[in-house]
């Protein structure tokens, strides 16, 4: 069953290129002149509604626009992306070694008497990862998470 498009219908970015696109066949055959494409391209760019749209074609014959069928759009729901996606493995294992190593070092300083200076294995890791992947790596996935909010968010 097939239905006829109401006139107050909105229109797409797609209708009003197809729109402007017959209207440029129609000035390429002279049906209309430069000046009167100026002034049917404005009313096709300001165009809302199928109605608004075809009121800029009366008098013309073909070619009209296509425009999009009305759908019945089924959407599936948004799955929600993962906190991880976006981050290398080798990211990801940093990332978890890291504070482990931070405080292994720690322990060890404390309960061997190893001096001081073995606190700078971990840091140095943590500086070749800022080489390898960017300033901020380590926390790569909050910020990848913080922007997957906000998309969802709207």
């Amino acid at each position: 069953m097939s239905e006829v498009p109401s006139p107050q219908l909105r229109i797409s970015d797609q209708d009003r290129e197809s729109a402007l696109t017959a209207l440029g066949e129609h000035m390429s055959v002279g049906r209309i002149d430069i000046d009167e494409f100026g002034e049917r391209s404005a009313k096709i760019t300001a165009a809302k509604t199928r109605g608004e749209l075809s009121e800029v074609f009366l008098d013309l014959p073909e070619p009209h626009p296509r425009l999009d069928a009305p759908k019945t759009a089924v959407s599936e729901p948004v799955k929600p992306a993962s906190p991880l996606a976006g981050i290398s493995p080798a990211q990801r294992v940093m990332g978890a070694i890291l504070p482990i190593l931070f405080i292994a070092s720690i322990a060890l300083i404390v309960t061997t008497g190893v001096t001081w200076w073995f606190i700078l294995v971990p840091i140095g890791i943590s500086a070749l990862g800022e080489g390898i992947w960017g300033k901020g790596w380590e926390n790569a996935h909050k910020k990848l998470t913080k922007q997957r909010r906000r998309e969802l968010d709207g």
